[in-house]
């Protein structure tokens, strides 16, 4: 066995040192430059929120006519999905809500399911050099969670989430449509 000195690179994640002063660096610009190269997105035009706030998606949206299945079967909706989805799972935590709002409608998508996703890409076009970064002089774990109020437009179901982070980089991060409603009840 060869030692072969410190990694550079994993699982597609570049890995970048600053041992002064103590940080870590975690990026996957390379590969969000690929997957937006693969999808024809490398000059799309920027966008700052991974999450447009008018949309609304829904399972009842459908095509409307054959034509129009037809050429949504011809555009890599799948595709796009799966590789948005590696990014999130192995550090872009910043797509994790949206990329499961999206992901909910794989079986049977609309124009409004793929220009979310569009979206997303361009979300990562302005935003493929964000890195987790972790210190060791703030040796910390912190948690935290959050949830919306019933934004499935078909069950009503809230989407809960949570972040644990230690050296101020993220660890743990989940984004899920929760398995039952909530109701408030406001009465006095």
């Amino acid at each position: 066995m060869n030692d072969l000195g410190s990694a550079s690179q994993i699982l597609g994640i570049k890995i970048s040192r600053d041992k002064t002063n103590g940080k870590l660096w975690l990026s996957q610009e390379s590969y969000i430059e690929k997957v937006l190269d693969k999808f024809n997105m490398g000059k799309a035009k920027p966008v700052s929120s991974p999450l447009r706030s008018h949309l609304k998606l829904w399972s009842k949206q459908t095509l409307s006519s054959e034509k129009e299945k037809e050429e949504m079967r011809k555009v890599p909706y799948t595709s796009t999905m799966g590789s948005l989805m590696y990014a999130k799972v192995c550090m872009r935590l910043d797509i994790a809500h949206v990329i499961g709002v999206v992901s909910m409608f794989l079986s049977n998508p609309d124009k409004e399911h793929l220009v979310a996703a569009i979206w997303i890409l361009r979300y990562l076009r302005g935003n493929s050099k964000t890195c987790l970064c972790f210190e060791t002089n703030k040796p910390m774990l912190v948690g935290c969670t959050d949830a919306d109020m019933a934004r499935d437009v078909d069950s009503r179901k809230s989407t809960s989430c949570y972040l644990i982070t230690f050296s101020r980089g993220a660890v743990l991060w989940q984004s899920r449509l929760q398995k039952m409603c909530c109701f408030v009840d406001h009465r006095d």
